[in-house]
């Protein structure tokens, strides 16, 4: 098995909260080198982020920031401005996500960068891009995910729109940006140039939308909130149980319909006219489901789910946390890790997505301390001496 995959690559992150870092998380996990630079004793705000703090420490703080190197920098001051571009000259990306211009104003522009290191990747992640009318816009995630389209679809109908329960806005920026740092990184190859990879978070959830532009455009249909069930996809819903649990279904396929209708020995269902076609099942979608739901209550959820596996019906539950420790699935494949961290012993988290079958990526430690790395950094990369690198931090600089 060979080492891992970004090995080589070198990233300066400047960003913090989550649209910027998390596209970090994904370099890191295969191998790059990720320096993130902090200010002076605050650091990045996910520090404290987080429902759950025991020790007063954040739980996310250790995920978004893992595999990272932590330095402190003012980069408002002229020579935490000068230190960064002597990283920069050392790197291969600068990732950030602050508004559009802040970088301009500190003498980090795009041009000036580029005349530092030509072959740089600057990857700049925002919440309505770095151009157009909005982008001086403040733009956090949730603003992206409402004009992205995803919050008008999501929740139950009978409700104002809702959220998912997770940074999705954010996650989603970050991820079309690693997507396009790897596509940069690539096509430098051939040309020896690096460029801007600009990733919005509003157009990185309208890029999640499916079709809902062209059935706009096209038939002047909207989609509306559905609750747990597709529109017009049948059947595939969440179902109940004798036990009090719930299981489910996704047996909206003409094979796998017939399949599930013999399972509930109601082979008839299948020749149904309202049911025998997806279109007339997704028509008769409220009457199907009521059938089905009178089926599945006829057993506890350990049985009927054995029941519809040994089938081919696809089924499940619907995980929270604890089911995912206890699931041999998750265990078989190692999508949970335990990670050794220097305040919780060990500390659980979720392994690297996706697998590589050679060089697969890894969680090689936790988010660090603020500034644990400002010596390995700027005296083992940048060459400073002892005595400036105590100096720049008795004046606040790191």
């Amino acid at each position: 098995m060979r080492g891992l995959p970004l090995g080589d690559v070198r990233v300066v992150e400047l960003g913090q909260l989550l649209a910027g870092p998390f596209c970090g998380q994904l370099l890191g996990d295969f191998g790059a080198e990720i320096i993130k630079v902090e200010d002076p004793g605050r650091g990045d705000p996910m520090r404290q982020w987080g429902r759950e703090k025991p020790h007063g420490t954040s739980l996310w703080w250790p995920v978004v920031a893992r595999n990272k190197k932590s330095v402190t920098c003012d980069l408002r001051t002229a020579e935490g401005q000068d230190l960064v571009r002597r990283l920069v000259e050392r790197a291969d990306v600068l990732l950030e996500n602050f508004r559009p211009g802040t970088l301009e104003r500190w003498g980090m522009s795009p041009d000036r960068l580029h005349e530092i290191n030509p072959g740089l990747v600057i990857t700049r992640v925002t919440g309505f891009g770095q151009t157009g009318p909005y982008a001086p816009r403040a733009g956090y995630g949730s603003i992206g995910e409402a004009m992205g389209g995803i919050r008008y679809v999501t929740g139950d109908p009978d409700r104002p729109p809702s959220r998912a329960g997770i940074s999705l806005g954010d996650s989603l920026a970050a991820t079309h940006a690693c997507v396009g740092t790897l596509v940069a990184l690539h096509e430098r190859e051939r040309s020896g140039k690096g460029q801007v990879v600009d990733s919005a978070i509003y157009e990185a959830v309208l890029a999640m939308m499916e079709s809902m532009l062209p059935e706009w455009q096209q038939a002047s249909y909207q989609r509306e909130r559905t609750g747990p069930v597709l529109p017009n996809v049948s059947p595939s819903n969440v179902y109940p149980t004798a036990d009090g649990d719930s299981v489910l279904i996704a047996a909206n396929q003409d094979s796998v319909f017939r399949r599930l209708a013999a399972t509930m020995g109601a082979d008839e269902l299948a020749t149904d006219e309202r049911y025998a076609t997806h279109g007339a099942r997704g028509a008769h979608m409220a009457e199907l489901d009521e059938t089905i739901a009178r089926w599945t209550a006829l057993f506890p959820a350990d049985e009927l789910l054995e029941i519809l596996h040994r089938d081919g019906v696809p089924a499940g539950r619907i995980y929270r946390a604890a089911d995912m420790f206890d699931d041999p699935h998750f265990a078989a494949r190692e999508a949970i890790v335990h990670v050794p961290h220097p305040e919780f012993g060990e500390l659980a988290m979720q392994n690297v997505v996706p697998k590589l079958s050679e060089t697969p990526g890894s969680v090689r430690s936790a988010g660090p301390e603020l500034g644990a790395h400002n010596d390995e950094v700027y005296r083992g990369l940048l060459g400073l001496s002892g005595e400036e690198i105590a100096r720049l931090a008795a004046t606040g600089i790191i």
